[in-house]
């Protein structure tokens, strides 16, 4: 069902203000404006304050305000050695000029990252929790604020979700100008548009909206902020906060917002017409709309030839399959349709379970719940023993529960070839999809057999036509069917012939090539 966003983001009821000025703007006392930012921080320990003086007509008091953990204090130093260098303007000036000491600074004095003028305390405390250093200054009520930023950052590295052999290996960070910079480096067109906006009452996170102007459908724009501007919560520490809120469907296993930690795949979405949206603290970019066969597409299938792409594609759609049903039809054919096997491999799995005192259903159950245990526990352990440890505990247990008559050796394989088709889909949120639905037909198939499964299909099928992705059909190209959109879905054709967009992401600027005959002429 649709998500109500008038119902579920309601607004707080005010608090009762504390004590404050008439007003929330500066005062010209700068001893009264320290006192009012010490107490709306709390006096927190890593709130400092350096008191200067420089030269302005004649010696003038003033005070630099930072947050000590979040600025650099190189540049820190270095706007203050500039502050208090600041030359006296020669007498013959006018007084007019002893008004803009403001301007002057900004303008001949400060040479330190981004400046702006503040002129209330709720922008003036926003910036110093922002990573800025604020001058205030006496008889003045402006005060300048200059971006010093020095958190720590996280070098760019390879994704660890989504790795290619061929072609970028470089990853998105928790930082958000490097995450931008890194698709900038990709797209450089003076219609790349950024909109920001911050969200959380309490975090204030930073979230950046996307797209390319002229190809982005604008009406998908207009949606994605009316639901970031709905969203009324305290914080938002990591993307999924986000998608969670903005998701057009609530109720549904399969993801319907693309995420992705490869800039490589937001520039090209991008540049099909769709929009990206960057969170604060997290190496994850969301993309809308988002369709269902997006999630069975890797960035190294436009990165080598066409054949071999599509060869992968298919494999992925196998596989897919394949971790969805494979225990499913197992249990179903031996509980219900033994007369579809072939009688030398009926008579050796009967040998095989021989003595095992569980239905096939409640066998497969025990050993997919046991491997999603080791799975789980492989991802929580350290990474240098995590992965030698879940493929030596899937050995270890899969032989030991054969040994002793708990499970049979088919049942083993299949669940093994079970969970391996399950690591060949390049999503991580689809493939966590089709392990939840796998347990829903392992039940049909144990009490209807083949029909239960035809039936579970049946319902996926109906459930995927019925999803939107800020709008947009979730199975499209699919249904509805869109001819000229199939060049990019179950198999991949040459870049030269990919002469469209897809048809309902971008309705305007439909064309991104010309047609190329083979070989360039």
């Amino acid at each position: 069902m649709k998500r109500s966003y008038s119902r579920l983001h309601k607004k707080s009821p005010k608090k009762e203000a504390k004590p404050q000025p008439s007003s929330t703007h500066l005062r010209p006392v700068l001893e009264r404006n320290i006192t009012y930012i010490k107490d709306e921080l709390g006096n927190s320990a890593d709130l400092k304050i350096r008191r200067i003086q420089f030269n302005f007509i004649e010696p003038t008091d003033a005070c630099l305000v930072f947050i000590e953990s979040l600025i650099d204090t190189a540049l820190l130093q270095e706007l203050i050695d500039s502050l208090i260098n600041h030359k006296q303007i020669s007498p013959n000036k006018t007084d007019d000029t002893k008004r803009n000491i403001i301007t002057d600074l900004i303008q001949k004095t400060i040479t330190v990252g981004d400046v702006e003028e503040v002129i209330d305390f709720d922008t003036l405390i926003s910036n110093l929790l922002s990573g800025q250093a604020v001058v205030l200054i006496e008889n003045e009520q402006h005060a300048i604020s200059v971006n010093v930023p020095g958190n720590e950052k996280r070098s760019v590295e390879e994704p660890q979700s989504t790795t290619v052999i061929k072609g970028p290996h470089d990853g998105f960070t928790e930082t958000i100008s490097t995450n931008i910079s890194l698709v900038r480096q990709r797209i450089r067109s003076p219609k790349f548009r950024l909109e920001s906006k911050n969200i959380g009452k309490v975090t204030k996170t930073k979230v950046m909206v996307a797209y390319i102007e002229g190809i982005v459908n604008d009406g998908v724009v207009k949606e994605v902020h009316r639901r970031l501007d709905a969203i009324d919560i305290d914080g938002i520490i990591e993307s999924g906060y986000i998608e969670e809120l903005i998701q057009d469907e609530t109720f549904t296993p399969f993801p319907t917002i693309f995420s992705t930690e490869r800039p490589d795949a937001v520039a090209g979405k991008l540049l099909e017409g769709r929009v990206a949206i960057f969170v604060d603290g997290t190496p994850f970019v969301m993309v809308v709309p988002s369709l269902i066969v997006e999630f069975f597409q890797a960035s190294e299938d436009y990165y080598q030839r066409a054949d071999v792409a599509t060869l992968l594609r298919c494999l992925r759609f196998l596989c897919f399959f394949i971790a969805l049903l494979a225990p499913s039809v197992y249990i179903a054919v031996l509980t219900f349709h033994q007369e579809m096997l072939p009688t030398p491999l009926l008579i050796s799995i009967a040998a095989q379970r021989d003595g095992i005192p569980f239905p096939a259903f409640l066998e497969a159950l025990i050993m997919e719940v046991a491997f999603e245990i080791l799975r789980e526990a492989g991802v929580r352990m350290p990474r240098a023993v995590g992965q030698a440890m879940s493929i030596v505990g899937a050995l270890v247990l899969g032989q030991a529960a054969v040994q002793a008559g708990i499970v049979s050796n088919a049942m083993v394989i299949v669940v093994s070839i079970t969970a391996i088709a399950n690591f060949c889909l390049p999503a991580i949120n689809l493939a966590a999809s089709v392990r939840m639905i796998r347990f829903g037909i392992m039940s049909l198939a144990a009490v209807f057999g083949l029909p239960g499964i035809m039936f579970a299909i049946i319902l996926l099928c109906i459930h995927l036509s019925s999803l939107r992705s800020f709008g947009v059909p979730y199975t499209t190209p699919a249904a509805p069917f869109i001819l000229k959109d199939q060049k990019d879905v179950f198999f991949r054709v040459p870049i030269w012939a990919m002469i469209t967009r897809p048809k309902l992401i971008s309705q305007k600027n439909i064309k991104r090539t010309r047609h190329h005959k083979k070989g360039g002429s």
